[in-house]
């Protein structure tokens, strides 16, 4: 095997310092470490057993830290107090939110490049309002004030390797050949990711993080059968359902525009699709016949037209671009695309991954009220979709555009 390299080193000159090594994660991640030929420091109260014999695998104590993290590559943090725990409100933040801060700032004293504190998607915003999950996002927001370059935030889902646990450790209960496709429903349905998956990140040089810029790892969704055929499901029966159902809604509507206002009913505008390939996409036209090709953020207030205000506020004006479902360039939930014009944009998505997978016609960033005058805002909002995407994420999307959250391109204040 191969050693990877960290910053430029590899094998037994890598040296990783990592709390929580005796955790469900820790062991297998150590596990995978000393494979590849690094060198480990588990800091704890109790050595990690299963390595206890490893001579690459060294113990020390929280005591111990300023001396063992000297000449240290990485130092991860995945000591935590977990939401299956039993303890109390001051236990949970005393070890989730103020010991990420004080061990980072050791491990900035001792001089290690890249610190990584481990945390959960449920710490991400807008997520559950459990001890757990607030002391999660206070410790994140506690790492962002130690003045380390390189300290950031490593985000996960449900996490699997060599067994199940946590939630999904339910699948062990399943007979042994049940089980693959337990595991292929449950991780259609929420993201998972695999240790090995962690392991690869970690082995990466991390120094080329931003750290002002969380990190969430996940399975790709796009390789669960399931999960594509959900959304698959999902896409032509919206489809279908507006083409048979409301036909008439779709006859009326492009009436009411074709007689409102000079030009076309419906409109066309080329916009960035999976693969940076450019598609043609189906409006309702909003505005005048003669309103420049710019992004909407760029456009005044005073180009849309009555009716076209109303079809904005509602989101009927999207509805023509069943079409591009139809014919595969869209997805009903995704990432919205954008003009070919807004290089930013596109290039901010590129860099993230955005556009390795189908653009929607409602999103994740779009009911948070983002819209491409953001571009990086935009960006890392759409990559967060790509990461916590599963049936469960695309429905709630679904029904909080179908209840009006969100406010889409927004016009420009000008006359």
């Amino acid at each position: 095997m191969r050693p990877r390299t960290v910053g430029g080193r590899k094998g037994k000159d890598v040296k990783h310092v990592i709390t929580g090594a005796s955790g469900f994660i820790g062991r297998q991640l150590l596990k995978r470490l000393t494979a590849e030929g690094h060198q480990v420091v588990a800091i704890g109260r109790t050595p990690p057993i299963e390595n206890s014999a490893d001579p690459q695998v060294s113990f020390a104590g929280y005591d111990d830290l300023p001396e063992v993290a000297s000449g240290a590559d990485c130092f991860l943090n995945l000591a935590a107090v977990n939401n299956d725990t039993e303890a109390s409100e001051e236990t949970f933040f005393k070890v989730n939110a103020e010991l990420p801060q004080q061990l980072a700032a050791q491990a900035k004293a001792a001089g290690v490049p890249v610190f990584v504190n481990f945390s959960s998607f449920h710490a991400l915003p807008g997520g559950p309002d459990t001890p757990y999950a607030r002391s999660k996002r206070a410790g994140a927001e506690a790492l962002e004030q130690v003045a380390y370059q390189n300290a950031l935030n490593l985000y996960l889902p449900a996490v699997y390797g060599d067994d199940f646990a946590g939630k999904l450790a339910v699948l062990k209960k399943l007979p042994g050949f049940l089980r693959a496709a337990g595991f292929a429903v449950v991780s259609a349905l929420a993201p998972v990711v695999h240790v090995d998956r962690i392991a690869a990140f970690v082995d990466e040089d991390l120094t080329k993080v931003a750290s002002d810029e969380p990190v969430l790892l996940a399975d790709n969704k796009d390789d669960n059968l399931v999960y594509r055929f959900g959304r698959k499901l999902i896409d032509l029966g919206f489809a279908l359902a507006v083409i048979l159902i409301f036909w008439w809604l779709l006859l009326i509507v492009w009436v009411l525009v074709k007689t409102g206002s000079a030009g076309p009913g419906i409109f066309a505008q080329d916009r960035v699709g999976k693969g940076g390939k450019v598609f043609t996409c189906y409006k309702f036209r909003t505005m005048g016949k003669d309103t420049r090709q710019a992004g909407t953020h760029e456009i005044s207030e005073s180009a849309v037209t009555p009716i076209g205000a109303f079809l904005r506020k509602t989101k009927i004006d999207e509805l023509p671009q069943v079409w591009n479902i139809l014919k595969g360039e869209l997805s009903l939930v995704g990432p919205r695309p954008c003009l070919p014009v807004q290089e930013e944009l596109v290039a901010e998505r590129s860099k993230r991954g955005v556009l390795d997978i189908l653009p929607g016609i409602t999103g994740f960033a779009q009911i948070h009220g983002i819209d491409m005058s953001h571009p990086v805002r935009l960006a890392r909002k759409d990559a967060e979709y790509i990461a916590r995407r599963g049936l469960i994420f695309d429905l709630k999307i679904i029904l909080g555009t179908f209840i009006g959250k969100g406010q889409g391109d927004r016009t420009a204040k000008i006359k």
